[in-house]
């Protein structure tokens, strides 16, 4: 069996809430003409999963969903993440517990549908693990060393040992106690930012979102280590480069409705504004 059919079932998941303290009712904000979670939506389709449901706790993103033709779930607004939003959906739905879901989340519209693809073939290909994600090269000490930046070194086998907002690994000889940030990156060492899209199989969904929060999930504030500190085997795919960020801030927004613009006039006025990670 291929890749591509043994990952033919797989689903995408897209939570979406309006509340937002820097950008309220983000998922429904126009970007070159169609809200952003119908960017996000129409990607996932492109990815070819076999269903794409939006997960929200608002009304406003139901209609705005249903008013595209997307398919969309309301679900309690208690949830504390978006992978408690998903479980909820899956439990819903039924679905067997080797099903992949991908959680894509709904202010990401520029992570297009290779990147879909990839993290659900690859899941596929590997029975063993639980679950998978995505990372990418960083190549400059500002992004090794901010804590905003998720790094992620994993095993041989491609399975994630660790995620920290500090610098991994750190490297010894070349920084010692480093009272200062050094000029440069050290050769010879491989640092890798972790890029914020899951896959998971149900039966490890549901397993983690039933266990209680790690003190390691709390000290980071990095929900996957709960899942390693449950024993699940995270699958890391290096992508050759890191995707354009997502929107969080007005100015994010400008970007990427620049970006998408941009994008649909090189391909012509007529064609839809569908992005790709490629492979």
């Amino acid at each position: 069996m291929t890749d591509a059919s043994a990952s033919a079932g797989f689903r995408v998941v897209v939570p979406a809430r309006f509340a937002s303290s820097r950008l309220p009712g983000k998922p429904l904000l126009t970007l070159a003409g169609k809200p952003m979670i119908q960017h996000v939506v129409d990607n996932a389709h492109e990815a070819g999963a076999a269903g794409v449901l939006v997960a929200t706790d608002d009304q406003r993103i139901v209609d705005a969903v249903r008013a595209f033709g997307g398919d969309v779930v309301m679900t309690s607004a208690e949830h504390t993440s978006g992978t408690d939003r998903i479980a909820e959906v899956a439990r819903g739905q039924g679905w067997p517990p080797e099903t992949i879901v991908i959680n894509l989340q709904g202010d990401e519209p520029l992570l297009g549908a290779g990147a879909v693809r990839k993290l659900a073939h690859l899941l596929a290909s590997r029975p063993e693990a639980g679950m998978a994600t995505l990372a990418a090269p960083i190549s400059d000490v500002q992004t090794l060393f901010n804590p905003n930046v998720v790094k992620v070194v994993a095993a041989r086998d491609g399975r994630a040992m660790y995620f920290s907002r500090a610098p991994i690994p750190w490297v010894r000889d070349a920084w010692g106690a480093l009272p200062a940030r050094p000029a440069q990156l050290p050769t010879g060492t491989t640092f890798l930012r972790h890029i914020g899209l899951y896959g998971y199989r149900v039966e490890t969904l549901l397993r983690i979102t039933d266990a209680p929060s790690d003190e390691f999930e709390s000290a980071e504030s990095l929900e996957q280590l709960r899942a390693l500190r449950l024993g699940v085997g995270i699958l890391v795919d290096v992508l050759e480069q890191v995707p354009e960020h997502g929107v969080d801030t007005p100015d994010d927004l400008r970007r990427v409705e620049a970006w998408l613009r941009q994008r649909g006039s090189a391909q012509g006025a007529a064609a839809p504004s569908r992005l790709a990670v490629e492979e």
